[in-house]
């Protein structure tokens, strides 16, 4: 009977304890997945300033905060498109957004080289000047950049103009394009874009290198709207991937086995089923990681233009380190093995500085990213939900244990009183012993 009692037990406690692993896990899954897809349409300010240009459709694109408006007529086999382009600068007279740059490519493919742009620049006294430059090779390489005539071009750009609109914020180039239909296709278009920090007089410099900056390209269909990168796509999938696997598993499951150790052996949660819970946490989160962190170093290979070392020292470090902690499966002494409480000291710092450090690896790749903030935010929600239902156990386990710390004292003496009374000569005390002694 009482092993049938002791096993109803533990089946009413597993049944109560394996939700829990869920409950925590799934609003982080729902979060991470819901930012896969980024906003496509424009923002209501940005709407605006395109409606007082006749800009028909615009929308966001994936970098640098920019965004970008159009319409297009095609008529004596050319494209006359009305291009607005522009990012949003919250303090025009402080930031440090020096040039702003929109273009288009008529080769193969949307890269830097061969793009014909229009560039915005704002000058030492605040002026604005907007001129189109021809991107080449030598550009690339450092060399000066100087403005271009169209005919250099083998385009026609009317009316453009840099502007900042104090309301909204937006610093933006207009102009109207003439493309001749033989080298540029509506259904597909090549456009790139670009910010810049430095320029002299009529002169943009050097970019930064940066993963937003780089992968500032895309090739767009003007009647739908979509746009696609040639070569590109699947690397910031990829990297959507890579985020999504790191932050559900080492920024996730990881800490939540970790709750789950240190709250549900005794209280406030007993779980009978406590390190097996642990475990596929663990290994999960394990499992999950490796496979982030194995795609990342793919992706660091692939990258041709920048190099993120601390971001990748951090990685190699948590693997490492998150291994030899895996390793405690097989290696885990036993607990009357003498050093069993300096392993457990161990085994416990470790992870605990392991999880400071996957949380700021993890804000350290959403940083270099620099896409929708949601990401950032998202995995702020995460931190504060663990943090909260740590905080909640933790101040749950001390209120109990001053509880029966203080409990404690006023029962022995009791028991003490009462031997006493029933054995004034102290027979039976020295029989039994104390509870103390017991």
């Amino acid at each position: 009977m009482k092993k049938q009692n002791n096993s109803r037990k533990k089946e009413k406690m597993s049944s109560r304890t394996t939700p829990l692993i869920f409950i925590l896990a799934f609003p982080f899954v729902s979060i991470a997945f819901s930012l896969v897809q980024p906003p496509t349409t424009c923002s209501g300010d940005f709407y605006d300033l395109g409606q007082e240009k006749n800009i028909s459709k615009c929308k966001k694109l994936r970098t640098l905060g920019a965004e970008f408006g159009w319409s297009y007529n095609n008529y004596n086999n050319c494209i006359h498109i009305n291009v607005l382009f522009g990012t949003r600068v919250e303090d025009y007279s402080s930031s440090n957004i020096v040039w702003i740059a929109w273009g288009v490519n008529p080769g193969n493919r949307p890269t830097m080289v061969g793009t014909k742009a229009i560039i915005g620049i704002k000058q030492p006294n605040n002026t604005l000047l907007a001129s189109t430059y021809d991107i080449t090779q030598d550009t690339k390489l450092g060399c000066r950049l100087r403005p271009s005539p169209d005919s250099d071009l083998g385009l026609e750009v009317n009316y453009k103009k840099m502007a900042y609109d104090n309301a909204s914020n937006f610093l933006t180039i207009y102009a109207e394009v003439i493309l001749p239909s033989p080298n540029y296709q509506i259904s597909k278009l090549n456009h790139v874009w670009q910010v810049g920090y430095h320029a002299s007089d009529d002169e943009p410099q050097i970019h930064p290198a940066r993963l937003q900056n780089v992968d500032s390209t895309e090739i767009i269909d003007l009647i739908s709207g979509h746009g696609t990168s040639a070569g590109g796509q699947h690397q910031r999938y990829l990297r959507v991937v890579h985020g999504i696997l790191n932050m559900l598993g080492w920024g996730t499951l990881l800490p939540i086995g970790v709750i789950i150790a240190r709250y549900m052996r005794v209280y406030p949660i007993k779980s009978e089923r406590w390190f097996s819970l642990h475990l596929a946490c663990q290994i999960s989160g394990y499992i999950l990681g490796t496979a982030g962190w194995a795609l990342g170093l793919w992706l660091g290979h692939a990258s041709r233009y920048y190099e993120f070392y601390i971001h990748r020292i951090f990685a190699i470090f948590i693997f490492t380190f998150t291994t030899i902690q895996m390793l405690a499966l097989q290696l885990r002494p036993k607990e009357k093995d003498d050093y069993s409480k300096y392993w457990n000291l161990y085994h416990h710092l470790l992870g605990y500085a392991l999880l400071a450090v996957i949380i700021i690896n993890i804000f350290k790749g959403i940083e270099i990213t620099k896409g929708d903030p949601n990401w950032k935010w998202a995995y702020i929600a995460i931190l504060v939900f663990l943090s909260a239902v740590t905080l909640g156990f933790e101040i749950f386990t001390w209120s109990k244990f001053l509880l029966h710390k203080t409990r404690t004292p006023n029962t022995i003496q009791q028991n003490v009183n009462q031997s006493s009374i029933k054995n004034p000569e102290g027979k039976d005390a020295q029989q039994t012993g104390s509870p103390s002694q017991r």
